[in-house]
């Protein structure tokens, strides 16, 4: 089918959530998109981080279909080898105890809150409840996650929330300080976005950070700062997570971002990246927190599934091998653009880039980009986002760069 016809299915058949750009993808292979016209693209976006492992790779195919033609789906009441195997691999690099795996970050996520909600009731009884995460996070879309989420332009609509978050500025370690200080009296009044509205005043049972900020534009967290959340953490038996659904599975140049800074969170949530494009996300705790959920506290009916399993088994071997040279990539971008016409800075860790613009309109780069056959993001209005395949070569990547400096330097002059 031709572009048009796809497009016109989607406006016939499918809810308009999504502002999706002018292509319809077919295939992909490599590094390389086609879309139903057979027009070839450069992907410097993975699906949004997900592809890590590019499109068609010959090893995660041959893992994937293999699986299939074995066993599908028998749900998380038995037992299967590809859960167990993946389990191990995924807490081994991690150094963490145990996992429960999800479908997705959202689910990662909401898993992770109640870990935590249960770890302090279990302790500590009630009124201990309150999540505190930062300005500028974001940690996913369902009901629960949003209210976890520390910008307003996601919480427009969708009153009321979940009870129990509050919100402080990123490396700010005085005013985390402050906010756990704080008696339950004052507890409403934590940060800029608050407690969600009308909703009783609790303690603090977790804090949750993501060390690079994707949506709220690829903003890295300060490692010392990292390090004193951490601590204050461990002084007050509060639950450190890690949100490392975007940063995870080697995109910032380490299997977790939280590694980087020497961290030892009790939580991590990982999704995207981990199965190389098919649906898995999950938790995992450390041996404090490995006990906390028990038969029938959580669950998942496609958490696990088999093929899905497999395919991060093949995921993760292929990853192990480029892994070295994320960092490398990563700076070469930055080189590449540096001083370029329209760019202000770059700025992230490892294939996780933000392109700062200086009054260019990043929507338009991407869209000007699509044009010219290159694939990217956003992450705010003035930062175009990088998140390509862990395996692109430095070639593929050099000339996908260079046109979306051609695009930022052109959209320049016409504003100038």
């Amino acid at each position: 089918m031709t572009y048009d016809e796809i497009k016109q299915l989607y406006q016939n058949h499918i809810m308009p959530t999504y502002a999706r750009s002018e292509a319809a993808f077919a295939r992909g292979e490599g590094c390389t998109l086609y879309d139903a016209d057979g027009k070839a693209y450069i992907d410097l976006a993975s699906g949004i981080g997900v592809s890590s492992v590019g499109h068609a790779h010959p090893k995660w195919v041959e893992a994937v279909c293999g699986q299939a033609a074995r066993l599908a789906h028998v749900s998380n009441l038995f037992h299967t080898l590809p859960d167990a195997l993946l389990a191990k691999r995924l807490t081994g690099i991690a150094g963490m105890k145990n996992v429960f795996f999800s479908n997705s970050g959202a689910e990662a996520n909401e898993g992770a809150i109640k870990l935590a909600r249960k770890y302090s009731r279990d302790k500590y009884g009630g009124g201990r409840d309150v999540i505190i995460t930062l300005l500028q996070s974001f940690h996913g879309r369902t009901v629960t996650t949003l209210a976890a989420t520390g910008q307003k332009k996601f919480h427009d609509h969708f009153f009321p929330f979940t009870e129990g978050f509050a919100h402080v500025p990123a490396n700010d370690v005085k005013a985390l300080e402050n906010a756990l200080n704080r008696s339950t009296s004052a507890a409403k009044s934590v940060g800029n976005l608050a407690l969600m509205p009308e909703q009783p005043q609790a303690g603090v049972c977790a804090v949750m950070v993501e060390c690079v900020q994707g949506e709220g534009g690829v903003l890295p967290m300060d490692a010392e700062y990292l390090k004193a959340v951490q601590k204050l953490c461990e002084e007050r038996d509060v639950l450190f997570i890690c949100d490392e659904v975007q940063t995870g599975i080697g995109r910032c140049g380490a299997w977790f971002s939280y590694q980087r800074a020497g961290l030892k969170p009790d939580v991590a949530t990982f999704a995207k990246g981990v199965a190389g494009g098919l649906p898995l996300g999950g938790f995992m705790a450390n041996e404090k927190c490995s006990k906390v959920l028990t038969p029938g506290t959580h669950g998942s009916t496609f958490g696990a599934n088999p093929i899905c399993c497999q395919a991060g088994l093949a995921s993760l071997d292929i990853i192990s091998e480029v892994l070295p040279q994320v960092d490398a990539k990563g700076k070469l971008v930055a080189d590449l653009l540096s001083g370029a016409k329209g760019v202000k800075s770059v700025r992230g860790m490892g294939l996780m880039l933000g392109i700062v613009t200086g009054g260019v309109n990043s929507a338009e780069v991407v869209k000007e980009a699509l044009k010219q056959g290159v694939v990217c993001l956003t992450a705010g209005p003035d930062v175009v986002r990088l998140l390509p395949p862990l395996v692109i070569s430095g070639e593929q990547l050099t000339e996908g760069v260079e046109i979306i400096k051609g695009a930022i330097g052109a959209l320049y002059d016409k504003e100038a």
